[in-house]
């Protein structure tokens, strides 16, 4: 019967599959990444939790659209920074909508991109999530599509019941997603995907690219939030490991084509109380001689909510 996979995948309704690469990255320079976090966050909470940054240049300043939770919901709020360590004060952006496949628990923890002139912020949403896209050309009024771009896998896929936690990145003119999914047995892993329009997605056929780690391993509960970039001739990826005991650190992993993965050895744990229990959903700018990190911390060892959710900085050097 494993003849009959391509044909059954393309023939389920959920969605195109190929096999592509990113473009070629260079020559990779020998060395890596050292973590300099900040000890203090720089979006303390104004809700339950205030997690899931993700920032981009926008019109001269820094624009973060991060996910807020209210004790029963989790919403999209925007904020602004000349610096990125000062924010201004959050207002609303999305909130889930009842009345569509949105549901009543999330319309959050996304990632925005700036593609042919207008913000695309992907976001999950529903109970079990799927992926959903939101634009704005301005970046105040959002129109969000009516249907997911990332719906669930076919009967038997990785991603058959859920997809979340997308990161979106441009190389060559494509719009690539990196995001997580999850099957029937709960696992939790991270695949990818790529897009001429920011609308349409074909999934790679060798999704999952990357595994949860061995027994006792820091990721050996499930992988999510990744965060891609491009620098010293490689792609790099930060993504969140979950323990056994939900303990989130964050681990490092390096490839030459954006398919194929090699962690390296730097794993990231919480340094200060407020993000002893919980480092996660990293999102990031590449400058000349840093790449600057935002990414979520708590101290409660929870996949989801009420971890006393606040917002870090962290910058990374590439050392030879």
């Amino acid at each position: 019967m494993r003849f009959l996979l391509p044909l059954l995948l393309l023939l389920c309704g959920c969605g195109r599959y190929s096999r592509f690469a990113l473009p070629d990255p260079g020559s990779p320079e020998p060395g890596t990444y050292s973590w300099q976090p900040r000890s203090t966050p720089v979006m303390p909470n104004v809700a339950t939790d205030t997690l899931n940054p993700s920032v981009i240049p926008w019109k001269g300043v820094l624009l973060n659209l991060f996910s807020l939770y209210d004790g029963r919901v989790w919403h999209t709020a925007a904020s602004s920074s000349e610096n990125g360590l000062d924010w201004s004060p959050a207002r609303p952006v999305l909130s889930p909508d009842a009345k569509t496949w949105e549901g009543r628990y999330i319309a959050a923890n996304g990632a925005a991109i700036v593609f042919r002139g207008e913000i695309l912020y992907y976001y999950q949403a529903g109970s079990p999530p799927r992926i959903g896209l939101a634009r704005s050309s301005g970046g105040e009024r959002w129109t969000r599509e009516s249907e997911p771009v990332i719906g669930f896998g076919p009967r038997g896929a990785w991603d058959e019941r859920a997809a979340a936690d997308p990161y979106v990145i441009e190389a060559g003119g494509r719009l690539y997603m990196y995001y997580l999914g999850e099957d029937r047995a709960r696992r939790q892993r991270l695949g990818l995907a790529v897009s001429d329009d920011g609308v349409r997605w074909t999934r790679h056929r060798d999704s999952p690219i990357l595994e949860p780690g061995a027994y006792d391993a820091f990721d050996e509960n499930g992988l999510g939030e990744p965060a891609v970039w491009q620098a010293h001739g490689s792609y790099w990826m930060l993504f969140t490991g979950r323990a056994h005991d939900e303990t989130r650190r964050l681990g490092l992993a390096r490839s030459q084509d954006g398919v194929h993965w090699q962690r390296t050895p730097l794993i990231i744990s919480g340094a200060e109380a407020w993000d002893a229990k919980v480092l996660c959903d990293p999102t990031v700018i590449v400058e000349p001689r840093r790449v600057r990190v935002w990414y979520g911390g708590g101290d409660v060892p929870h996949p989801a909510e009420n971890i006393h959710g606040q917002i870090g900085y962290a910058e990374m050097v590439f050392k030879p």
